[in-house]
């Protein structure tokens, strides 16, 4: 059975986080928290307006605030920003408290995911279509090697087609019970 009751789901931004995650928390009875919505509850304001306000450097050490204050949760599913794992010691914070599952999509499905509520996205929004698959591509590189240290990796573009998502949640669960 399940002996760790944290669980932090990393991923590039639009490979599901949020949707699995409540899914996932529903499944195991547990609570939900995702990072966004609880900093802009925190700020009143979108992370869209703290990252143009602020800029990012201020926001990643919003979120990692956040994020120290949210990890002393227990029995909880927590959603992380895209970038969450990439700044400071974030990843190896998350991997000491609870279980990282990172969420692994390819460049081009989460350029076809993002563009449609790119506007919401600080990082992606001025950019056309060819621009955010370069993006996504480069900046995925970067990334990949705090998402890959993550205790599950889930491999899959499919992952939130309605046949193939309880498929997953399933799967899911039984890798975090073994």
């Amino acid at each position: 059975m399940i002996n760790k009751r944290t669980f932090f789901l990393v991923g590039y931004m639009g490979s599901g986080k949020t949707a699995i995650g409540k899914r996932l928390a529903e499944k195991l009875n547990l609570q939900f928290i995702d990072m966004d919505v609880f900093i802009e509850n925190r700020f009143h304001k979108s992370v869209s307006a703290i990252f143009e306000e602020k800029g990012e450097a201020a926001f990643r050490k919003i979120e990692r605030t956040i994020l120290l204050e949210i990890i002393e949760f227990e029995n909880i599913v927590i959603s992380t920003g895209g970038g969450t794992p990439c700044f400071f010691d974030n990843m190896d914070l998350m991997n000491r408290a609870g279980i990282t599952i990172y969420l692994k999509m390819s460049g081009d499905e989460l350029a076809k995911r993002l563009q449609t509520g790119k506007q919401k996205r600080p990082l992606i929004k001025d950019k056309n279509s060819e621009e955010m698959k370069t993006y996504i591509a480069e900046n995925l590189v970067k990334r990949e090697q705090f998402y890959n240290r993550a205790t599950l990796i889930i491999e899959n573009d499919d992952i939130f087609s309605k046949e193939n998502c309880t498929e997953q949640i399933k799967r899911l669960i039984e890798n975090i019970e073994s």
